[in-house]
């Protein structure tokens, strides 16, 4: 993994990438509110615009990007445009944890602890 490696973005996702941080789901609301301080040692960032997408969360050093997966994902079209997303993004060097919000709002201490060992075992990598 390189060090806040560039990826280039469409300029044009930034205003609706605004409007993402404005009307975010309760999920989103509290994962942020335990990842926006440093989380060991790394700064996370929310609805980050990469290539052509929007991602929920994002830490440019450990190319990671953190995704809530809320009902709308459930359906199988949604599902399969994520896969391809996420693929996509993935062939760019970013890597994903994704969690379904129910996940997040029940337990979110389980869905932290999981991002900070996901983060103390990749980040030996950098």
């Amino acid at each position: 993994m390189g060090k806040n490696k560039i990826i280039p973005y469409d300029k044009n996702l930034v205003p609706f990438a605004r409007k993402l941080r404005k009307n975010m789901t309760p999920g989103e609301v509290i994962l942020w509110q335990h990842i926006r301080k440093q989380t060991l040692g790394y700064q996370f960032h929310r609805q980050v615009p990469i290539d052509q997408f929007i991602v929920d969360f994002y830490c440019h050093e450990l190319n990671l990007a953190i995704e809530v997966d809320g009902s709308s994902h459930d359906f199988p079209e949604t599902s399969a445009n994520d896969l391809k997303r996420q693929n996509k993004l993935e062939n760019l060097g970013v890597q994903f944890i994704r969690f379904e919000e129910s996940e997040v709002v029940k337990n979110y201490n389980t869905v932290v602890e999981t991002i900070s060992d996901w983060i103390d075992i990749n980040s030996n990598d950098n």
